[in-house]
């Protein structure tokens, strides 16, 4: 199946180059799960898969506590998610995640970046029959993991395909890694699954994946990086999906 991916297959995190960037976003994150599903990861799988994610991206700890304690406070923002629909050049699509407690302020900001770096805001769902919502996980594939015997044990919870690929690591090696994915339902069964087996996912996540990927030149996702790199710099945005192969 094509995946829709953060444009590049360096991880979006690493793409918002600082901390001071990331963790606010991070944080947002963990701070909605946490409002909405109690402070105790026990408890709260929203809020464990949250704090997981955070700390794969070396989040530091008084920063995850900081985030949940927010959720509890008496003048805590009304942190909402929403998207939007938004075509560029090229036959670009894109779904736009975002994390606001001001939805003027966010749609202004984004229409703003699209009306400067040639993107349309399109009715909210219009690109619902070309995406798929997923169930994304992304695990270490170690040397002893047989990959055959690990798709037969999770199809049981969800699995819908496994993808062997590779991340780019900080040395400039690169990786080997499993990206797995099921129906947006399966998340929790799925999640399940990994914590009972010992696996701990680099990421879990629920995405948007192109039912339809276009293939795009060098030139041409070029044009398309700069206004992905806007959107993804705007505080409230958590996520860019596209349709980008």
């Amino acid at each position: 199946m094509g995946r829709a991916f953060e444009y590049r297959k360096a991880a979006k995190m690493k793409r918002w180059g600082t901390m001071s960037r990331v963790f606010p976003k991070l944080g947002k994150i963990i701070t909605m799960a946490a409002k909405e599903g109690g402070q105790d990861p026990d408890m709260n799988p929203k809020l464990r898969t949250a704090i997981l994610n955070a700390k794969a991206q070396n989040m530091p700890k008084d920063n995850i506590d900081a985030a949940i304690k927010r959720a509890a406070a008496k003048d805590a923002a009304d942190i909402k998610e929403i998207t939007y629909d938004v075509k560029a050049h090229h036959g670009v699509q894109m779904i736009v995640e975002c994390a606001t407690d001001n939805n003027t302020r966010t749609v202004a900001n984004v229409k703003a970046i699209l009306a400067r770096n040639g993107g349309e805001m399109l009715t909210s769902g219009s690109l619902n029959f070309m995406f798929t919502r997923k169930a994304v996980f992304v695990i270490d594939k170690t040397e002893d993991m047989d990959v055959e015997e690990l798709e037969l044990d999770l199809i049981d919870y969800g699995l819908e395909e496994i993808e062997e690929d590779v991340e780019p690591h900080e040395n400039g090696d690169d990786l080997p890694i499993l990206r797995i994915y099921g129906d947006f339902t399966s998340f929790g069964e799925l999640s399940k699954a990994f914590e009972e087996r010992g696996i701990e996912p680099k990421k879990s996540t629920l995405e948007y994946v192109a039912n339809t990927p276009v293939e795009l030149t060098d030139k041409q996702m070029e044009e398309l990086d700069t206004l992905i790199d806007k959107l993804e710099e705007d505080e409230d945005v958590q996520t860019v999906f596209t349709n980008i192969n």
